[in-house]
């Protein structure tokens, strides 16, 4: 009877055990979403890489072309540093030898190039708004960049930081993969702007408060929040409160996304790598991104840190 009773827990214990990993196993988008044929937009793939500042967190240290990708940029958390890779076309340190459904697999689902998660700094959460056209269309444009065969180094994160199945427990709790879905309620250029700043630009990432597991907290949504990194800048509440940008309009906010200067006449130093990227978008899609961020519900918090 007891042996019995062991090889039914036992067979419990296995089919739980499968049951967890089958949840927090990395998932791989549909093979469908890039087998269609597809002419790269380049013009586009540019669009995209230069909302999403790709280069503030992959171009080379300590050089000034914005096109060199050879990453190395260490973010210091609580969780440890992460360093970023290397992107340029470079077939060894970079992603020359990736193919398009392993790239469209790391921005959209946090998967890396062998099948495994890839840490939430990269900003996939938010990457995974990103139509696949557009995915496919940055991929041909970084290939037109130059290749960069430095290498970039390895994260160095402590236990149990440094174990990669771990991020998938992250993922349960946090990341709800799914692509943009315009509101028909609302204006072409509302909905430009909320696809642009929730996907490519991914403005919550700094601009929203997270926990100690480092997931967003929701009900503080662009109210503002400090650096993960250890004296780093504070990122201002952007919302239509007081204590944010309420008495911004919408043309200043694409004024400042723009030229980089505020309605105050101040030159904000901890959006300095943002604005290089936001300057370079055309005026439409500036003055879309200022028609969603004020129209952002209002939220309280952090009013000492009012931008202007």
């Amino acid at each position: 009877m007891p042996r019995r009773i062991l090889v039914i827990v036992g067979g419990l214990v296995l089919v739980a055990a499968i049951g967890l990993w089958l949840l927090i196993a990395p998932h791989r988008l549909p093979s469908g979403e890039v087998a269609q044929a597809h002419v790269p937009d380049l013009a586009n793939g540019e669009t995209i890489f230069i909302a999403g500042n790709c280069s503030a967190c992959h171009m080379t240290p300590g050089q000034p072309d914005r096109r060199q990708l050879a990453g190395g940029l260490k973010l210091t958390s609580p969780f440890g540093t992460f360093v970023t890779p290397n992107i340029s076309p470079d077939p060894k340190a970079g992603i020359g030898a990736w193919s398009e459904a392993e790239f469209v697999d790391a921005m959209k689902r946090g998967v890396g190039r062998h099948g495994e998660h890839l840490y939430p700094a990269f900003p996939y959460p938010a990457y995974s708004l990103l139509k696949t056209a557009d995915v496919r269309d940055l991929f041909a444009y970084l290939k037109t960049l130059p290749a960069t065969p430095a290498p970039s180094g390895h994260h160095q994160l402590g236990f149990p930081f440094n174990l990669r199945p771990a991020v998938g427990f992250w993922k349960l709790l946090y990341f709800r993969p799914h692509e943009f879905t315009p509101d028909p309620k609302r204006t072409d250029a509302w909905n430009r702007g909320a696809y642009l700043a929730e996907g490519p630009a991914h403005c919550a990432e700094c601009h929203t408060t997270r926990n100690a597991l480092g997931g967003p907290e929701l009900d503080k949504l662009y109210a503002g929040a400090p650096s993960l990194e250890p004296k780093g800048r504070f990122a201002s509440n952007i919302t239509p409160h007081k204590d944010g940008i309420g008495d911004w309009s919408e043309q200043d906010i694409a004024d400042f996304l723009k030229s980089g200067t505020d309605k105050c006449f101040n030159e904000p130093t901890g959006m300095a790598e943002v604005l290089a990227s936001t300057s370079q978008l055309s005026d439409a899609d500036t003055a879309a991104l200022g028609a969603y961020i004020h129209a952002l519900p209002p939220r309280a918090g952090n009013g000492k840190h009012k931008t202007c």
